[in-house]
């Protein structure tokens, strides 16, 4: 066994022995685990040796060191091969690689997590490593002008996910000449050759086609390599895309360039053999290069913000009220960014855009990109708002499952919800959106009636952690509150109560004012109705709810534009179950069935979901 701790970087002679190493240790990691995908890892394992040796640029002891590269493995189910390179650097033991990968409660976890200090992002869901650097290195280019590069190594197969186009072409469009993407095109995907195969012009076509720079090189040619790499450091006028033609499996008889290998670890004996042909373990440590020396980025906390306000009584849509609101809090607060998906003049971030241009990046049409670009700018401390219509929001559901697992803040606001939009008809509504948000872990759900509301809630999310979603309608209605009032998350409003009254009504957004209206017109039949803002949907005010369910003898009536499973009604029924009540009559109105174009008030009336619907529905709690 070799044991050899070099510093400085290695001799170009010497990175093929770094590359055995890591093939060696991938190998060793996932038959021990008895999972794990090898032959994966073996294809880039040149790759990264001489990127770690000679090009990347981190100080191993200090993650959070300022001046460090970032190294993103989009392809993260190549993890042995990265966990070996933190062996070969020394952060990893090989006790830890041998007994910690892929077993219960430890952090070399199946595919990379920030469970591990040098990991930005978390990766294995193909198609997000690459957008995510795209954030990254907006924040290096345009925020902090910091020298650091981002290192991205993608898969082939990757290629066929649209989300990765739309990082080329967001990094074409900003110029992030910071940014370098590394493709293993190993030729073989899970079932069988991927759909180009080895055909690395028709690759390089693509990539030129939206705007970066493409090189073909072979993958195992280490001089190749480091002459490719060595390019990040020249004046580059569009982001690098290296394209390696490389073997999976590389280096092992009878399994290089062979399908049927993939995600299947070694059995011990054929493993055994394979190590023996690479020349068996070595321990050789390489730091590689040092970052350079920056000032760590001024991250001053804000002062007080002055919202925006707003005349009780007058008609605000409260998409209009979140721009305002948000360049108040960018005043005061540096670190507040906005992103927008080409419909700023319409989701009201027009405002922002407006004070503050060079902390806001248009994403054009590409709502995973838009989300993903929020996840890099994250990692490096941003609190990056993003929005778009609630419809479009779910173009990107995978990315924000993923952002528990990279322990990032999002930002989301969601405006044109629910069939309030009214003729544009059902393609832009936003019907699934409080679902799908709700649904991720750690989350947090808010959704405004009015414009003081929405302005305080924008201040509020900026101390929110996860997944935050903020949901805004197109129209105008009244402002309910004044600006002395506050909504914490969690809370609620009782705008209407008395002892006397028979039933309550819960709506949120539209809904609250239809409810306000509904409670009117009981009125006039000589029944008292208390009306609860439910602006706060996840966490819910479980207990407000139950006193004023309990105090209108457990009738309830709850309304929503949003389709009946997973949004408010839903909230409202888990926060009652909690603690049963005996005596329970509740009406969920909510959107049922596919809707048109009309005005809102007929659509609201086809959903049921208006002043009349809630009525009735009032009226029936008291009748059963």
């Amino acid at each position: 066994m070799m044991t050899t701790s070099l510093h400085d970087g290695l001799a170009l002679d010497q990175v093929p022995e770094l590359a055995a190493q890591l093939r060696v240790d991938s190998i060793r990691s996932s038959t021990s685990a008895g999972s794990g995908h090898p032959t994966s890892s073996l294809s880039a394992a040149d790759l990264l040796a001489t990127l770690m040796s000679r090009h990347l640029r981190y100080d191993w002891d200090n993650p959070e060191t300022p001046g460090n590269d970032h190294l993103i493995f989009s392809k993260g189910h190549a993890s042995p091969l990265l966990y070996s390179v933190y062996r070969a650097a020394g952060v990893v033991s090989d006790e830890e690689l041998m007994e910690g990968y892929r077993r219960f409660d430890q952090r070399l976890e199946g595919h990379p997590t920030p469970v591990l200090p040098w990991v930005d992002v978390a990766t294995g869901s193909l198609g997000q490593g690459l957008p995510d650097g795209v954030g990254i290195a907006l924040a290096g280019k345009h925020l902090e002008r910091a020298p650091y590069r981002v290192w991205v190594l993608t898969g082939d197969s990757e290629l066929a996910e649209g989300s990765m186009w739309e990082a080329l072409a967001t990094a074409s469009h900003y110029q992030l000449t910071n940014l370098v993407t590394i493709v293993d095109v190993n030729r073989l995907g899970q079932r069988g050759e991927t759909a180009l195969g080895w055909d690395l012009d028709t690759y390089a076509a693509r990539v030129e086609a939206f705007g970066a720079k493409a090189v073909i090189i072979d993958g195992h040619d280490v001089t190749a390599i480091d002459e490719a790499l060595a390019l990040a450091d020249g004046e580059l006028e569009k982001p690098l895309v290296v394209l390696a033609r490389t073997i999976k499996g590389k280096g092992i008889p009878g399994v290089e360039d062979e399908p049927g290998w993939h995600g299947k670890p070694m059995p011990e004996e054929r493993s055994e053999k394979a190590i023996a042909a690479l020349g068996g373990e070595r321990s050789l440590q390489v730091r590689g290069l040092m970052p350079p020396k920056i000032e760590q980025a001024d991250r001053a906390l804000r002062g007080t913000v002055e919202l925006p306000t707003f005349e009780k009584g007058e008609e605000v849509a409260t998409r209009k009220a979140y721009g305002p609101a948000l360049a108040a809090l960018a005043k005061v607060d540096p670190r507040v960014v906005a992103l927008d998906g080409e419909v700023s003049n319409s989701t009201g971030v027009a405002d922002f855009v407006e004070a503050y241009p060079e902390r806001f990046f248009e994403m054009f049409i590409a709502e995973q990109q838009m989300v993903a670009a929020a996840t890099g700018l994250s990692t490096r401390g941003y609190l990056a708002f993003a929005s778009t219509f609630a419809a479009f929001l779910t173009r990107a559901a995978d990315f924000l499952r993923m952002a528990p697992v990279s322990r990032v803040d999002l930002r989301l606001v969601g405006s044109h919800a629910g069939v309030e939009i009214g003729a544009d008809g059902p393609s832009q509504m936003g019907l699934e959106d409080l679902a799908m948000i709700a649904a991720t872990q750690g989350s947090t759900v808010l959704y405004p009636s009015d414009a003081t509301s929405t302005a305080a809630l924008v201040v509020e999310m900026a101390d929110i952690p996860g997944v935050s979603y903020l949901r805004t309608t197109r129209g105008g209605y009244p402002v309910l509150y004044g600006p002395e009032e506050s909504f914490p998350v969690g809370g609620s409003k009782t705008l209407r109560s008395s002892p006397e009254d028979a039933v309550t009504l819960v709506g949120a957004g539209v809904t609250l004012h239809e409810a306000l209206a509904a409670a009117e017109a009981l009125a006039s039949q000589g029944i008292r109705a208390r009306v609860i803002d439910a602006y706060s949907i996840k966490p819910i005010d479980a207990e407000g709810l139950r006193e004023a369910v309990a105090a209108t003898g457990g009738r309830i009536v709850v309304a929503e534009d949003h389709h009946a499973e997973g949004g408010l009604g839903a909230a409202v029924l888990a926060a009652l179950a909690a603690e049963p009540l005996t005596d329970l009559h509740l009406k969920h109105l909510a959107v049922d069935g596919v809707p048109g174009s009309g005005t809102p008030a007929e659509l609201l009336d086809w959903a049921g979901i208006d002043a009349a619907h809630i009525a009735a529905a009032a009226r029936a709690t008291l009748e059963g």
